[in-house]
């Protein structure tokens, strides 16, 4: 049968008991968890040193789950999962929407999420009958006797969860139980500060890029710090996006946006590039000179970005959505990287010469109708290619001097 029991939200890790007798007596594993170095690994790694210690220590775990909503842009949750005589834990996520599917709210989770204290199920007393939830059978189909879940309680009203089960005969006894319940308080603790951990470096890789994510993370957040790197620059621009803003309804202006980011983003990072920032309906990348392949790289995305435009618009066209285009503008040169703005309100953001000239070169696309300029500068870099041809040379607009710019054929 299962057994529940329901305590406050407040209570030390919801199932502390009396938490004024916490713990319970000395717990060799509680000691380990509380002394962990704050800088220490991942959660993954330590929830699967935890339960190898619990074994060691004489509770029949073999199987142990932590769930957790991560909230992170791709995926809503995860689920940490280690068995005994596996190496590691295995990591796995859900996407958003999980918590409306079947399989999730005909689950123990949902009943943990839903406030309940614990969820107890014996899996060696008459299994036939024990069939409210799936994983019940699953379970005892692979031996195992017992099951346990709490929830982990964070702050800011986050509540998560950790299972148990063992193949223990009989099942878990009363003092493994207490033994498990002693540890809820300290793993709650030890498993926020490690997510908002991740969850800091996940929102900054979002933000800013991975690029610029390290350093701020290693503390360059005061005004003025940053970076210089030497790259191919690039710049991308939307054509038209203002009349198609005013024509379409707002919903419809952000996915036919984010449609079109999609199209730029995985041709620049699979070719070793990094997204700088997005600038409204444009973008901004750089390839490093430190790759040997640079060059190349930058070319192979252009064709894999025109490629998938062609994709997206033949989608757009059966939709009854507007057809993109767009200009490119390619540069070399230095790029500052860092902390500019307001003293209260910083941009980490790139600037210098060789942003301005892609940004002038992409403006000239509009002029010369070629969706792909590139200076001379990027030229010599690259080489003698038959994928360029020379279109003379310009004034740039705020620019001294003038440069010979190049196109890309077929462009």
């Amino acid at each position: 049968m299962s057994v529940k029991a329901n305590t406050g939200p407040d209570d030390l890790g919801d199932l502390s008991g009396n938490e004024t007798n916490w713990p319970l007596e000395h717990r060799d594993v509680l000691a380990w968890l509380v002394s962990r170095k704050s800088d220490d690994q991942f959660i993954d790694v330590v929830f699967a040193e935890m339960c190898e210690r619990l074994v060691r220590a004489g509770v029949p775990v073999a199987r142990g789950a932590l769930f957790f909503d991560a909230h992170n842009p791709q995926w809503l949750g995860a689920r940490i999962l280690w068995q005994k005589g596996r190496t590691g834990a295995d990591f796995r996520t859900f996407d958003y929407g999980v918590e409306d599917r079947p399989d999730y709210q005909n689950s123990p989770m949902f009943e943990v999420g839903n406030g309940v204290g614990e969820v107890r199920q014996r899996l060696h007393e008459g299994v036939a009958t024990a069939k409210r939830y799936p994983i019940y059978d699953e379970l005892a189909e692979g031996l195992y006797t017992d099951y346990v879940a709490w929830p982990l309680n964070h702050t800011r009203g986050k509540r998560h969860a950790v299972t148990f089960a063992t193949k223990a005969t009989g099942g878990f006894k009363p003092e493994d139980l207490e033994y498990l319940r002693d540890l809820l308080p300290v793993l709650a603790l030890v498993s926020e500060i490690r997510l908002k951990n991740r969850l800091a470096r996940t929102l900054l890789e979002t933000y800013v890029g991975p690029h610029a994510s390290e350093p701020i993370l290693a503390g360059a957040t005061t005004r003025g710090s940053g970076f210089t790197v030497t790259a191919a620059v690039m710049i991308f621009d939307l054509r038209d996006f203002t009349a198609i803003s005013d024509t379409l309804p707002r919903d419809d202006v952000i996915n036919l946006l984010n449609s079109y980011f999609d199209v730029l983003a995985e041709p620049i990072t699979s070719n070793g590039g990094e997204i700088l920032k997005f600038m409204g309906d444009g973008l901004l990348a750089i390839f490093k000179l430190s790759d040997p392949n640079a060059a190349a790289n930058l070319f192979s995305t252009i064709k894999q970005v025109h490629l998938a435009l062609e994709a997206l618009n033949s989608h757009n066209e059966k939709a009854q959505m507007p057809l993109l285009r767009h200009g490119i503008g390619v540069h070399l040169g230095d790029v500052m990287y860092g902390n500019i703005g307001a003293k209260g309100r910083l941009d980490f953001t790139a600037i210098g010469p060789a942003v301005n000239v892609a940004s002038r070169l992409e403006t000239l696309t509009k002029e010369l109708g070629r969706s792909v300029l590139l200076s001379s500068a990027f030229a010599k870099f690259a080489g003698e290619t038959e994928l360029l041809e020379p279109l003379g040379t310009f004034g740039l607009r705020g620019l001294k001097d003038t440069i010979d710019v190049y196109a890309l054929k077929g462009s």
